[in-house]
């Protein structure tokens, strides 16, 4: 079926439905991975979201159960090149053009996805709407006007708080749009973790004693969020706080810093970064359209990575607070797993805190 994705600067652009055919509507973003559609799909953060997949192929290799992020896909609707209609690989479970209708997300495919890339590198990122049908530009634009993602931490943090049991440290976790490879990350740890809704006041965190509080990844500006920073604020003079994406630009507004919005994000598995910690160089993965700005932290939060991209923050620490968060996606999934590291660092600082405290670690 005949379908158009229409940009809000009035680029339209002709291709082929499939998935779910309805109309969809969102922020068109882009990802430059090669492989992890399927994480990508189902990856919280991109809530609100249509998403432009630079790979020209994609559904190659099929979905399977296994590597979800979360329970379904959370994207508003996908782009593509070219989709494989006869994926191959051993773990193929079906393919995504039936995952797709199954939870009712609409595609597109046979579009020039390196002309809509340079046009959201050019003009930065923009509302865009997936339609088979003729649609007059005035409903168009009231498609557009209608458009709004505030509440997406609300749509994607769990219900209610659970736990996972383990014999190591305890962990809370507070839930923005967790991905399940940061749940996996600290139960190779054997952590006790329990995690929070989004919306957790911090004396029903600080209830559990936890050893350590890790700041999750999610969708949306972190500005849109001032309850949670608050709670933020309260958490982290009391408990050693790890942070990660949105839980970095969170924790750093909650440090005095500043955020803004980039043109058009950092998306994809193979963005380089800086520890300059020890001095190396990390390919990372990411997915973020918000940034904590330079020269906005306070005196006593250091960079501890910084993009080797556009030199934008990747990572903070605090000089006397155990306190530290990163951009990117130390988890993966999808991406190289070499910064995997920063759990075991984060994991460091809780012990040393603890030990600082005169507790047995």
């Amino acid at each position: 079926m005949k379908a158009k994705l229409i940009l809000e600067n009035g680029t339209v652009f002709i291709g082929k439905a499939f998935g779910h055919i309805d109309e969809t509507l969102g922020e068109v973003v882009f990802n430059t991975a090669m492989t992890g559609y399927q994480e990508v799909l189902t990856d919280p953060s991109y809530t609100g979201q249509i998403v432009t997949m630079t790979y020209p192929l994609i559904g190659n290799y099929g979905i399977n159960l296994e590597d979800n992020e979360s329970t379904a896909p959370k994207v508003k609707g996908l782009i593509v090149r070219e989709r494989a209609t006869k994926p191959s690989h051993w773990r193929c479970e079906m393919d995504i053009d039936g995952y797709l209708k199954h939870h009712r997300i609409m595609a597109i495919e046979g579009i020039d996805t390196r002309a809509l890339t340079k046009i959201i590198r050019t003009q930065g990122t923009m509302k865009g709407i997936i339609i088979t049908s003729e649609m007059k530009e005035s409903e168009v634009q009231q498609r557009f006007n209608s458009f709004c993602n505030k509440e997406a931490v609300k749509r994607v943090t769990a219900k209610e708080i659970y736990n996972i049991e383990g014999n190591g440290k305890k962990i809370a976790v507070l839930d923005f749009g967790v991905k399940q490879n940061i749940i996996a990350s600290l139960r190779r740890r054997n952590c006790n973790i329990t995690v929070f809704p989004a919306y957790s006041k911090a004396k029903e965190i600080l209830s559990i004693n936890p050893d350590g509080i890790l700041l999750s990844n999610g969708p949306g500006d972190p500005k849109d969020l001032p309850e949670i920073i608050y709670t933020v604020k309260e958490l982290m003079k009391q408990k050693p706080i790890f942070g990660i994406c949105l839980g970095h630009q969170l924790l750093s507004l909650a440090l005095g810093g500043d955020t803004e919005k980039l043109k058009y994000g950092h998306r994809g598995c193979n963005h380089p970064v800086k520890d300059i910690n020890n001095n190396r160089v990390y390919i990372t993965s990411q997915n973020h359209g918000y940034v904590v700005k330079s020269h906005s932290l306070p005196e006593d939060v250091i960079i501890s990575h910084i993009n080797l991209n556009d030199n934008s923050i990747e990572g903070i620490q605090h000089v006397k607070l155990p306190l530290l968060s990163v951009q990117f996606h130390p988890e993966a999934s999808p991406g190289p797993k070499e910064n995997d590291y920063l759990f075991d660092r984060f994991l460091g600082m809780v012990k040393e805190e603890k030990v600082c405290q005169g507790i047995t670690a």
